[in-house]
């Protein structure tokens, strides 16, 4: 860690986010509740939230993130998938805050430095469902493949959630591990989150050389938007702008709620300042 930045690595970044739930969480009015979050996310977490100037005033883009992906899984479920993966986990606490049914398989995928450290902070926690956590670095394409298609074999409709996991890869990255998802036949959903070019050139001035630093630097927001996916074996079902989704939960700045009357430009526009969450599917 370089005395310019509180963030040493990427895996930091999952407590930041924990931040973000914990701040959401202990407001009068909480959108949802995450009781594991502040816990998660421990000194680091705080340490981060104070030192970088403008991270508290994206907490409203965090939590409609957080709110528009928890809706893509309730209703996957509620649509009879058997299997939820979450790649990338990090200090995600879906699989105990969520109503999810007993029987639904939760598979969690991140590095293990970072899955030992959330399981022992939750060591006394009870999943609601049936969690079960793997130990992988993603870039490992061939260990990737090889897990995909056990998991595959297990279920009959799986949904994918990948949370802050695909602004730090190459194009080509991003859809490589898009193709390898769909090479599954029960992977039927995928929820993302999703920046246009100039949103992440935005992020890239205020928070780029901290994330830079940490060897993180933000690499993906295509000009095609939610249409990137389509060559790579998905197809965009629904488009939600983290703005709209803000103003709809009365979190949305204030200077920011004009913006918010505008029609979504679902992503569509690479020079517009756009970031939303994505539903795909099979096309």
């Amino acid at each position: 860690m370089t005395s310019a930045s509180p963030i040493r690595n990427i895996s930091d970044t999952a407590a930041w986010v924990a931040m973000y739930r914990a701040m959401e969480t202990e407001r009068e009015d909480p959108v949802f509740r995450d009781p594991y979050a502040r816990r998660l996310a421990g000194s680091r977490g705080e340490e981060i939230m104070s030192s970088i100037k403008v991270a508290r005033k994206h907490a409203w883009s965090y939590t409609a993130r957080t709110y528009l992906l928890d809706t893509f899984v309730t209703q996957e479920v509620q649509a009879g998938a058997d299997m939820v993966i979450n790649l990338a986990a990090g200090l995600d606490t879906r699989p105990y805050r969520m109503q999810l049914p007993a029987s639904l398989q939760w598979i969690e995928i991140d590095l293990p430095d970072l899955i030992a450290y959330k399981e022992e902070i939750l060591r006394n926690e009870k999943p609601v469902c049936k969690l079960e956590r793997v130990r992988l670095d993603l870039s490992d394409t061939t260990a990737r493949r090889s897990l995909f298609t056990d998991l595959g074999r297990r279920a009959k409709r799986v949904m994918i959630v990948s949370e802050g996991l695909l602004g730090y890869l190459t194009a080509d990255e991003v859809c490589e591990l898009a193709k390898d998802l769909a090479a599954q036949a029960p992977f039927h959903r995928w929820g993302i989150d999703l920046v246009s070019p100039a949103l992440r050139k935005m992020l890239e001035r205020q928070i780029g050389s901290h994330l830079s630093q940490a060897g993180a630097p933000l690499k993906f927001g295509p000009e095609e938007g939610p249409a990137f996916f389509t060559p790579c074996g998905w197809k965009p079902l629904e488009v939600h702008s983290m703005l709209h989704a803000a103003a709809k939960l009365k979190r949305a700045p204030f200077f920011l709620r004009l913006f918010a009357l505008f029609p979504d430009s679902k992503g569509t526009k690479p020079k517009q300042i756009w970031g939303g969450a994505v539903l795909l599917g099979r096309p």
